[in-house]
Order: C-alpha cells, then sequence, then structure tokens
C-alpha cells in the first residue's frame, strides 16, 4: 500500500464523519491550548517581573568598611571603583557614633513658631553622594572637588533636616551652627531612593567632617548596571583596597535572572499539571472515538482484508488517522494559545514571551497524543478475520 494511498485513505476516513472528528480533536486542542498558554504566560510574567524588578535593589552595592587602626579605604580610593565597567556611580560616606547626635542651630535667634536647635547625625561623604543615593539636588547644589581643596565651611542638608531647621531659601546663603562654628548651607538633598536615613542628616565634605571625629571611610556606595552588580560586588574590594579586600564586607543583590527563573518554575509547577490532565483527556477521547470508529467499520475492514490488505496496513491506517486528529488538534491548541497570550499580554501591556519552540513542538506533541490514543483501536482492526468481519 503506496504512502499516498494511505493518506488519502486517513483523510477520507476523516472527512467522513467530519462533525465527529472536530470534536474529538476538541480535547487535544484544549490540553495542547492549556500548556501554550501555561508556559507562555509563565515566561512572560518572569520576563515581567525582571521588567519590573526594583531596578534600585538590583543594582546597589554597598562595601563596609571595619573599624582598624589604619585606614583600610581613603577618600581618593572611590575614583578606582568608578573605573570599573558596569559602575554608574559611586560614593564614599563617614559616620561614627560620636557624630550621630551633634546640636545643630539654624541661627542665634528664638523663633517660639519653630525648633531653631536640633540634634542631628552629621555625616561626611565624598562630593558624588547624590548620585549614589539616587537623590536630585532640591535647592542649591552639592559640594565638589573646589570646595575640598579650599577646605570651605560648608554644608548639604538632607530635605528633612531643612525642613526642621526652616532653611527655606539658598539666595541669602543661610548659615547653621554645628557646635559654636558656622557653616554656609550650599545646597538641600532630597527625593532620595537609597540611604533614605540621610535625608535627616547634616552632609560635610570630608575635610570639614575631620573636626566630627569622621576622618575614616566607612562605607561605599556603588551603583552599577543592571546585570552587573555581581561582578562589581567582586571587584570594588580590590579596586579600593587591593591589600586588604578580604577585610571589606561586601553587600550585593540577588540576580534578577534567578527572580525570573524561579517565578517561572513556579507557575510552571502550578498550572503544567492542568494542561497535562486536559491532554490526557483528550488522549482518552480520541481512543473512545476511534475505538467506536473501529466498531462501525467492520465490514470495511473484512472487505480491505480480503482484498488482500495485510494487518499492518489496516493498522496504519487508523493508526494515521487517529494521528491526524492529534496533529489537527495541536496546530489548532498551539494556535489558540499563541493568541491567547498576545491577547493576555495586551490587556495587561506586557511584551509577550513565547519560545519558538514550544509553537512548533505542541503540534509534534499533538500527533504523537493522537498515535498512542489510536494504538488500541488500530491493533483491535488489524486482528480481525476477513471472515469474521464480513459474517
Amino acid at each position: 500500500m503506496k504512502i499516498l494511498d494511505l493518506w488519502n485513505e486517513a483523510a477520507a476516513g476523516l472527512l467522513a464523519r467530519p462533525v465527529r472528528s472536530a470534536l474529538t480533536a476538541l480535547g487535544t486542542v484544549l490540553g495542547i491550548a492549556t500548556l501554550v498558554i501555561t508556559l507562555g504566560t509563565a515566561a512572560t510574567a518572569g520576563n515581567q517581573i525582571v521588567g519590573r524588578f526594583d531596578e534600585l535593589t538590583a543594582t546597589s552595592v554597598t562595601v563596609d568598611v571595619p573599624g582598624d587602626d589604619r585606614p583600610l579605604v581613603g577618600w581618593d580610593d572611590v575614583r578606582e571603583v568608578t573605573r570599573l565597567r558596569g559602575v554608574t556611580s559611586a560614593a564614599a560616606v563617614a559616620e561614627a557614633k560620636e557624630s550621630a547626635n551633634i546640636s545643630v542651630r539654624a541661627n542665634e535667634l528664638v523663633d517660639p513658631s519653630r525648633m531653631t536647635e536640633l540634634t542631628l547625625t552629621v555625616v561626611a561623604s565624598s562630593p558624588g553622594l547624590p548620585e549614589a543615593v539616587k537623590g536630585r539636588m532640591l535647592q542649591g547644589r552639592y559640594f565638589d572637588a573646589g570646595h575640598l581643596a579650599r577646605g570651605d565651611r560648608v554644608v548639604v542638608l538632607g530635605e528633612r533636616a531643612a525642613q526642621l531647621l526652616g532653611v527655606t531659601r539658598l539666595d541669602r546663603a543661610p548659615a547653621v551652627f554645628i557646635g559654636t562654628h558656622a557653616y554656609t548651607v550650599i545646597g538641600v538633598l532630597g527625593d532620595l531612593r537609597r540611604e533614605k536615613s540621610l535625608g535627616s542628616a547634616v552632609l560635610l565634605p570630608p575635610t570639614i567632617g575631620q573636626r566630627f571625629g569622621l576622618r575614616e571611610v566607612t562605607r561605599v556606595l556603588i551603583n552599577t548596571s543592571i546585570g552587573a552588580a555581581d561582578l562589581i560586588a567582586k571587584q570594588a574590594p580590590l579596586a579600593l583596597s587591593p591589600s586588604n579586600a578580604a577585610m571589606l564586607q561586601v553587600t550585593a543583590p540577588q540576580s534578577p535572572t534567578r527572580a525570573r527563573d524561579g517565578v517561572e518554575n513556579d507557575v510552571n509547577a502550578l498550572f503544567l499539571i492542568l494542561g497535562l490532565v486536559s491532554l490526557v483527556v483528550g488522549a482518552v477521547g480520541i481512543a473512545n472515538v476511534t475505538l467506536v470508529t473501529v466498531m462501525e467499520r467492520v465490514t470495511e475492514i473484512g472487505l480491505r482484508r480480503a482484498l488482500g490488505a495485510a494487518r499492518r496496513h489496516v493498522a496504519a491506517q487508523f493508526l494515521l488517522e487517529s494521528s491526524l486528529t492529534g496533529l489537527t488538534g495541536g496546530v489548532v491548541g498551539a494556535s489558540v494559545g499563541v493568541v491567547a497570550i498576545v491577547v493576555i499580554c495586551a490587556v495587561k501591556q506586557w511584551t509577550p514571551v513565547l519560545d519558538v519552540r514550544l509553537a512548533v513542538a505542541a503540534p509534534i506533541a499533538g500527533a504523537l497524543v493522537g498515535l498512542l490514543a489510536g494504538l488500541y483501536p488500530a491493533l483491535r482492526a488489524a486482528r480481525m478475520e476477513p471472515v469474521d468481519a464480513l459474517r
């Protein structure tokens, strides 16, 4: 029996009862569509979570410098970190217990309407702090290398500290008194996305901070490009202090790729079983209908055997019919699944992510399900004797 003849006979058998064939393929359509939607939605959701992953957390690296008899990291060492590929900004910060509660006054006048003397935290930092804490200057400017070189007595207030001290304008060069010395306020730093506690602090240049015990760098704040945090976490200690890199403690975020893979695996584990159950139901439907078809076509089978058809020819015909049913269900199910994923992403305004291999494998899986489902009916049809079938 030629392959073309076998194909024509199988197609004729399916088209003889198109409604029954369509209903038989419906189970496979539902199973394949459920699998495609589940896997596609899992991949899309994982990618969407990475897209909306907290960029601040994913790109923030902190290097803690322990106290030692000699400084492990100098103020100028931060420049070495900024040279690393993947670093977008970095700044050094110095904090000390004795500078956590220092009396700060806005002026020498007594104003009953507001507090003019507060206990605030005084922090020394390098000039790149606004970028390192993901903030912006609400007023004025941040001190730079020129202020450090001249030893200017200037400060920058955090947004909350400026509000408490009543510093609302900088056009008249207001000053704050830290202890008995006056310092000119040149800027107000706010909208901090990182190290929000600095919003209530008084920020000093390192040259001024030495007067308050802020001589040594205690932390280095580093921002990286997405995906570079792990690498920078390994390189930063060597760049800051090559001879004492092992003593520096680095805090790096978890890789967004791991989060995406974890979400995708969780969604797959929850819903993949649903698609498999639907696929099993479709396979049972194909097997049942194919078996009924064999019983209805006993006379046809007997006539074919009497005319010289071998057992393998009869078995191949019914196997091909069930495989075509599964293949049709797989193609339709894969198409429905892809369209459903696109619609879901359009409604949610997501970027659809679908593995091309999944769309190609779905019809093949449908054909395989149909083949396995038609195996028993085909073998039963092949075992019929011509005389018994015709009788």
